[in-house]
């Protein structure tokens, strides 16, 4: 998945997130990404959009998706983060953790799933964007 489609993939997690009251914290290092990934939750249905904010701001508490360039605690209450930009941080606070990647991070994410194997407790589960959805391979 190249960086743009991870950026597509990652509205109908945001909104699935939502539908179930659950609000996500959405990480990712660059400027630049953060600015796309808000647009495509504006933009992400003609007829609605997925509300959000950057994290750092007055209003933090009521956003359902923050936006950050790093893990931060989560003024949203959110229990899922998702790492949109490949790279893995450890996580603290949350019951869920969302690696997004393309084909520029697939090595370091094999590493990482092989990482998350080692670790008591931990469940992990691999899915593929494809044509619009999310399907579950191995």
């Amino acid at each position: 998945m190249a960086q743009g489609e991870a950026i597509l993939a990652l509205p109908p997690l945001a909104a699935a997130a939502m539908k179930a009251g659950q609000r996500m914290m959405v990480v990712a290092g660059e400027a630049a990404q953060r600015q796309r990934i808000s647009e495509a939750l504006w933009s992400y249905r003609p007829t609605s959009f997925l509300a959000h904010g950057q994290a750092g701001g007055e209003q933090d508490a009521a956003q359902p998706i923050l936006i950050a360039p790093d893990m931060v605690p989560a003024a949203n209450g959110a229990r899922i983060v998702l790492l949109a930009d490949g790279q893995w941080r450890e996580v603290e606070g949350y019951d869920r953790a969302l690696l997004l990647f393309g084909e520029a991070t697939r090595g370091a994410a094999r590493g990482v799933w092989s990482m998350l194997g080692q670790r008591e407790g931990v469940e992990r589960h691999f899915h593929e964007f494809v044509e619009g959805r999310w399907v579950a391979r191995g």
